[in-house]
């Protein structure tokens, strides 16, 4: 299910890159596609009943969308399927609606409703995804809803839900900063949990909400350095920069003594120069504060993110490893820091960019902590294979590590890298030569003579870079190196370079004393050449002129004048300044001032020899591993690493009390300790909000998402801790009298059992409305009356009602289960993939019409009196009545919270509609749960596609208030899966709803027999004929099954079969290896014939074969009949 796969898919016949796309493809938006049809069919199968077409449009669209086309005209076709019980096409819908939410603003509030009660589902998947998509709606009008959301997630019983609220608090922030100090509360709330899988999130909402709190981390340092080493990756590495800055606010510099004794070294040896009386009070008060300073003790919650953080070096993670790294290096005694340099060197065998990263921060490292890299010197050495960034990277740790003893390894290394054919290493190389040389004075002649030979070097970039070191090494020593200055001197003929030819002329400039016979033909060659040098070359011409002029004025005052004369008509006007300067200061006129008679001293000043320092010396001020530092400037978001406290902060901020440690998910009261205590605590106990029991329930959840057993046990078990985590002391009384409650009701079934046989249908009836009511219904049921209870219902009484009645009712039904599960085990019948309860039975059972089979006629009277939760099997469906209609699926037409109290459900009865054979039969069911009667139930508005007709049903005067009615209406779907919209009226209000049926109930049963079927099969050949092949699933082997998995999934009649190859024989004989199933029908309104044939094969193999000359029912029934014969 990638976007790749439906890109692949797309791509269609284009084969070479040139070609146009060709528009056989609604989704690839092709040249031939016309504006008003595009995207139709995609539009069709996101109108249609199926998952399996939902799910593939949608896949379609997302592919889209990834290739940078433009999918927002669907989003209203996209957003209705927002509640679509198909978890991977909600997941693909959310996906969509959080591209295009900002653009369709007004549509996309309208699906606000469904992530409201998709907070409430069962399945913590789900509660997490629509958490997810209602914090990324960007609208500032869902600001509040989006608040309540995360609020109630924060307090969730899935910690992954928990998660997801953490993750959407920055998103809220983002969207209106007025809400953080609300934020702040539930961030404060999510800090104080127990589990890893919410730590990092929470810490990162931290960081970005309000990273100044750091009263906030206090109380929860230890827990978070306790939970480090199980918290996720990502997770661990936002926690350990938060908790590096948090250190350096909360504990003394361990290094600080050491410290202050360096700085008093420094200064002593470099202040030698001054006055030594000033400089001997100073040693003398600095002697009396180290006298004064306690020698340092660690304090233990600083050595316990030490330990705690220590393993992570073995992290498989290179951003783990780092994040180690750049807490030691920040917070670590001198002494210990070292373990780091093993971690960060093993990064090395990394990729590339991870490479430049850690290579950027050891640079860093070398300079202030040369010693624990030092063993690991070859480790940077270079490889060919290497990016030009990762050699300078290296070069930069090389030098920076190079010391007495093992400069002769690095300089024969260098030696190497200046063949190399990649010249901007080569430079980098011989600035890395100069740097030593200038470091380490034993082997300045060695690296200066080495850079003299390299000025033969053929090539021209090698001699440029040569000529401007050797002129850094040679200011230091200038007398002793007359020999290289003339040396250099000849190179003027050669070197084009105009950086390398500036450097020869200054340094000629400079010491010209030292070459008083070369100095002034060079001037002479270069006033040939003038015109046509370089800027930078020019003005380091003019000031060799003026040096010459006025160290040896009788030799070059003609050649100065003739530079100056040529500089004043120079196109640039910085030579041209220069030359008006220097003559007016070195040749004295009557106008000139004061200032000519310093000239020397302006020009033939000593100039300090430059420094040549590593790039990385200051870049420590910037936390390690951070963006900043790789920049080299500060970044948005950055926070300023503190400097350490002068005198330790209170450290008891951080001790923790034990009630104050509890989540407030986790409290229970003293009653429930001692329950504990005598080990009678119930397997989903309230220590589900700590870290152990809480992910392995949500891993199983994970793996059995739509099985309805667990399902409704997880939520029973939610509910409960919800309700305890809610409930006060006061409460506590009340829970006796619910368990003998609970018992009486474990009892019940049992003396029910007995007197059932004699139990009317009425009673049956009752009871299953009743049981309703309760929300005790089947999984899909108690989905949608979950979500309806965290809505606001008017009377509060009713709702506090409700929720006792969940709490018992959800009680009874996991014990129920319990002994079901001790129970010999029934073939369990899955329609539309999950259990139908007998529950679902009362939706068409509330008033009696024609056309509603009653429930005694094919249900055991024992089944009767087990409503409490157990669904209906293959044993107790009678052989004969292959689809009762009874059993047929409902669909939701209105929910009573958006009916304010009305309900209504809709289900194809299949029964034949009198006023008009060609409609189809839909039956409704209204239920008023308000207060209030509802009056006056009629259709309004019916807007239809072309050709459909719709006979309304009869107007219902007045529904009271509890009761029920039922009505059947008919609609002509004129062979098509299109809805059927109208509006639904009361006396009051009025409510959009909209009738779509499955392609399988367009069908009407046609009784044939074998050789009329095979006579019409044999004149539906060719393209009216579609086969698939399948395997059947493992329960799906037997007639019986096969037959009631065809019939279910589309309302047609089974042809009997003539031949015992084929059938099952009479009794006593043997069943036939491969049986033939041949099913037919018409369509309801074309009247077109429809034939299915199955046909078994060895191993649970099957061939499906339709028969049918409208294709496009054809084609969607094939899907939804292979769909309900694999699962």
């Amino acid at each position: 299910m990638s976007a790749s796969s439906g890109f692949n898919d797309e791509k269609g016949g284009s084969s070479s890159v040139g070609e146009p796309e060709y528009g056989h493809d609604p989704a690839s938006g092709g040249i031939f596609s016309s504006d008003y049809k595009r995207h139709d069919d995609l539009k069709e199968m996101l109108d249609s009943n199926k998952d399996s077409l939902k799910l593939e449009a949608m896949k379609r669209i997302v592919a889209m969308i990834a290739r940078g086309k433009n999918a927002s005209d669907l989003f209203p076709a996209v957003v209705k399927n927002v509640a679509c019980k198909n978890i991977e096409v909600k997941k693909l819908v959310y996906v969509y609606l959080v591209r295009y939410a900002e653009e369709q603003q007004d549509l996309a509030l309208l699906s606000i409703s469904t992530f409201q009660r998709g907070l409430k589902d069962p399945n913590q998947l789900i509660r997490a995804s629509a958490l997810r998509v209602l914090s990324s709606i960007r609208v500032t009008i869902i600001v509040p809803i989006m608040m309540l959301a995360i609020k109630e997630a924060a307090s969730d019983m899935s910690p992954y839900v928990r998660k997801t609220a953490a993750h959407a608090i920055p998103k809220l922030y983002s969207l209106d900063p007025e809400q953080k100090d609300q934020l702040i509360e539930v961030i404060e709330k999510l800090l104080a949990d127990k589990t890893t899988l919410v730590a990092g999130s929470v810490v990162m909402a931290f960081e970005e909400v309000c990273p100044e709190r750091i009263d906030l981390i206090h109380k929860n340092y230890r827990k978070l350095c306790n939970l480090l080493i199980d918290v996720e990756e990502w997770g661990q590495v936002v926690i350990i920069n938060m908790l590096t800055r948090y250190a350096r606010t909360q504990f003394l510099n361990p290094n600080i003594n050491e410290n202050l004794l360096e700085e008093g070294c420094d200064k002593t040896f470099y202040g030698s120069d001054g006055n030594d009386d000033d400089e001997e009070e100073k040693d003398k008060g600095e002697a009396a504060a180290l006298a004064k300073r306690k020698p340092y003790v660690m304090d233990p919650d600083h050595r316990l993110l030490l330990r705690n953080t220590k393993p992570l070096l073995q992290s498989r993670n290179a951003a783990v490893v780092m994040a180690v790294a750049q807490l030691y290096f920040h917070l670590a005694p001198k002494a210990e820091v070292g373990v780091i340099a093993k971690a960060l060197v093993r990064l090395l065998r990394s990729h590339s960019e991870v490479q430049y990263v850690v290579l950027q921060n050891v640079a860093t490292m070398t300079i202030k902590r040369r010693g624990m890299f030092e063993p690991y010197l070859k480790s940077f050495y270079i490889r060919s294979t290497d990016p030009t960034q990762i050699k300078v990277l290296k070069l930069e740790v090389l030098t920076n590590l190079a010391n007495e003893t093992n400069i002769s390894t690095i300089l024969r290394e260098f030696q190497t890298y200046i063949k190399s054919m990649d010249k901007d290493f080569v430079a980098a190389t011989i600035q890395a030569i100069g740097r030593c040389a200038t470091n380490i004075g034993e082997v300045r002649d060695t690296c200066l003579n080495g850079l003299v030979q390299l000025l033969s070097n053929r090539d021209e970039l090698v001699v440029a870079e040569s000529v401007v070191v050797i002129k850094k090494l040679l200011q230091m020593q200038p007398e002793k190196h007359s020999d290289i200055i003339k040396h250099m001197a000849k190179l003027t003929d050669n070197i084009q370079v105009p950086m390398a030819r500036a450097s020869i002329l200054w340094l000629i400039g400079e010491y010209c004393e030292h070459v008083p016979k070369i100095a002034p033909d060079v001037l002479r060659k270069m006033a040939k050449s003038f015109t046509n040098e370089e800027d930078i070359v020019k003005l380091q011409i003019l000031n060799l002129a003026a040096k010459l002029y006025l160290t040896n004025s009788k030799q070059t005052k003609l050649l100065t004048q003739y530079v100056l004369n040529l500089a004043k008509y120079d196109q640039n006007y910085d030579i041209r300044d220069r030359a008006r300067f220097i003559r007016q200061l070195i040749v004295p006129t009557e106008k000139s001032g004061a200032l000519s008679k310093y000239a020397k001293k302006l020009f033939l000043a000593l100039k300090p020899a430059p420094v040549l320092e590593s790039p990385f010396k200051d870049r420590d001020h910037f936390q390690l591993g951070s963006l900043s530092h790789l920049l080299n400037a500060k970044a948005g978001g950055y926070q300023e690493l503190p400097d350490w406290p002068e005198a330790a902060p209170d450290p008891s901020v951080r001790n923790v009390e034990v009630k104050e440690s509890v989540p407030e998910w986790t409290k229970c009261s003293s009653r429930e300790k001692r329950k504990e205590k005598k080990v009678e605590k119930p397997f989903y106990s309230d220590s589900e909000g700590e870290s152990g029991p809480t992910e392995s329930a949500d891993s199983e959840s994970y793996s059995s998402g739509s099985d309805s057993g667990s399902g409704s046990a997880e939520s029973g078990s939610g509910s409960e801790s919800q309700e305890s985590e809610e409930a006060s002391d006061s409460e506590e009384e009340e829970k006796d009298t619910k368990k003998k409650k609970k018992k009486e009701e474990l009892k019940k079934p049992v003396q029910r059992s007995e007197s059932s046989e004699q139990s009317s249908e009425e009673e049956v009836r009752k009871r299953a409305r009743k049981s309703k009511q309760q929300k005790s219904d089947s999984e899909s049921e108690s989905d949608e009356d979950d979500d309806s209870d965290s809505e606001s219902i008017p009377s509060e009484s009713e709702d506090s009602e409700s929720e006792v009645d969940v709490k018992n009712k959800k009680k009874v039904q996991t014990r129920v289960k319990a002994v079901q599960s001790k129970a010999p085990p029934k073939p369990v019948t899955k329609e539309s993939k999950k259990e139908m309860s007998l529950l679902d039975l009362d939706d068409f059972e509330a008033a009696p019409s024609p056309q509603v089979t009653p429930v005694n006629s094919f249900l055991s009277s024992s089944l009767a009196t087990d409503l409490e939760g157990l669904s209906l099997s293959d044993s107790v469906l009678s052989p004969t009545a292959i689809s009762p209609p009874g059993a047929q699926k409902s669909y939701e037409l209105l929910h009573r919270i958006t009916g304010e109290g009305l309900s209504v459900e809709y289900c194809f009865s299949r029964q034949p509609f009198g006023p008009d054979t060609n409609m189809v039969a839909v039956q409704i069911q209204f239920v008023n749960s308000a207060a209030a009667d509802a009056k006056n139930l009629h259709m309004e508005d019916v807007k239809l596609q072309s050709g459909m007709r719709v006979k309304e049903f009869p107007e219902i005067e007045l529904l009271p208030a509890g009761e029920t009615a039922t009505a059947v209406m008919g609609i002509d779907f004129c062979d098509s899966t299109q809805a059927a919209n109208f509006q639904l009226c009361t006396h009051s209000r009025k409510f959009f709803v909209s009738i779509q049926p499955p392609v399988g109930e367009l069908m009407k049963p046609v009784f044939m027999t074998e050789n009329e079927f095979k006579k019409e099969q044999g004149q539906l050949m060719g393209m009216n004929e579609i086969t698939e092949k399948l395997t059947l699933g493992a329960k799906c082997r037997n007639e019986h099954t096969i037959v009631q998995k065809v019939t279910a999934a589309a309302n047609l009649s089974r042809v009997p079969c003539g031949s015992d190859k084929e059938c099952s024989p009479a009794l006593g004989l043997s069943a036939p290896p491969f049986p033939v199933h041949r099913f037919a029908g018409r369509t309801a309104s074309g009247g077109s014939l429809v034939l299915v044939t199955v046909a078994s094969e060895e191993d649970g193999a099957a061939r499906l074969t339709l028969n049918c000359d409208k294709m496009v029912i054809g084609t969607m029934l094939v899907k939804d009949v292979l769909l309900a014969l694999t699962q």
